[in-house]
């Protein structure tokens, strides 16, 4: 009935979230997911191949700090007759704490966005070794090489240490390796060193992109914070907010949307998918956005230019 594939869980229709509940309201665009090329378990083509038997017509691949797998992915892509999305999602200090910005439509060779990128990875990496140095302070063992050989051999995220610890036995899932290893005041808690908001859409824009904060109702923040974040992110030039998103719930979607008529932006749906093995952010499944909310698909029959002076006025 929900066009779930086979072999995976599927939960009472009561625990779905929103946007796994309601087959007749699928919305087609999935805007931000993950794969290989940072920390999702498939391949981008197999990624992309997925998402097609799923009911995806429009997928970005947005993986982390890289756009790796652009090319494997539109490849794919246009082999099962699916529009991809090229887009990166950018780690960002704000405030105290880290955001994600996701870039969609940018150029892949864009040197100041690749510039940008090295410099977020290279800091991964200084990071992922550090993390393994006190894991390794805290009893487990050769933690950084465990979490390398989850990767793809080039980029090493926290994720990938919380693979390794399920895999080894140490906690029984993922969010309880971040809640007990990886968040502050945790033995493997190693701050993060981004990107600044504005260099963030500097390199997005400079690509020819748009701007997208990323699952925003999952932010440690007061409302005003979070509504600080949004007015200055619209002041840089921001063009919208992922309304409808794996980690939203129903409450959360709609505030979001509300969220984007108070600050002129457009709005973005995405699942954040990482893996098949998690049957609670799959693709194909996220509902249709607010019907209040100005979608961000909505303007890209327009130049960044239209979009630019529209916005203004």
């Amino acid at each position: 009935m929900y066009g779930l594939l086979p072999n995976r869980v599927i939960a009472p229709v009561s625990l779905r979230p929103l946007w796994v509940q309601s087959a007749p309201m699928l919305n087609h665009y999935d805007l931000h997911s993950h794969s290989t090329a940072s920390d999702g378990t498939l391949s981008p083509s197999a990624l992309v191949r997925l998402a097609a038997e799923a009911g995806v017509r429009v997928l970005a691949l947005t993986d982390h700090d890289t756009t790796a797998g652009i090319a494997e992915a539109r490849q794919a892509a246009e082999a099962c007759g699916l529009e991809l999305v090229s887009g990166v999602e950018v780690s960002v200090s704000w405030g105290k704490q880290t955001v994600h910005i996701v870039g969609l439509k940018v150029d892949p060779e864009n040197q100041t966005l690749k510039n940008g990128l090295q410099a977020l990875r290279d800091f991964r990496d200084w990071r992922a070794q550090e993390i393994g140095h006190r894991l390794e302070k805290a009893g487990i063992p050769d933690a950084y090489s465990g979490a390398l050989a989850h990767s793809n051999g080039i980029l090493v995220s926290r994720t990938h240490f919380a693979r390794l610890l399920v895999e080894r036995g140490v906690v029984e899932d993922e969010r309880k390796v971040f809640k007990h290893y990886l968040v502050q005041g945790k033995p493997g808690y190693v701050p993060g060193d981004w990107a600044t908001l504005e260099s963030a859409l500097g390199w997005i824009h400079g690509a020819g992109g748009q701007a997208v904060i990323a699952h925003p109702a999952r932010y440690k923040m007061t409302r005003t914070k979070l509504r600080t974040l949004f007015g200055e992110f619209r002041e840089l030039g921001g063009e919208a907010i992922e309304v409808v998103s794996g980690s939203h719930g129903r409450d959360e979607c709609i505030s979001m949307a509300k969220h984007t008529n108070d600050f002129g932006l457009l709005a973005s749906a995405g699942s954040d998918f990482h893996s098949p093995e998690n049957p609670w952010v799959a693709l194909g499944r996220l509902a249709q956005l607010p019907g209040d909310c100005r979608p961000i698909w909505a303007d890209w029959s327009e130049s960044r230019e239209e979009r630019t002076s529209r916005m203004a006025g």
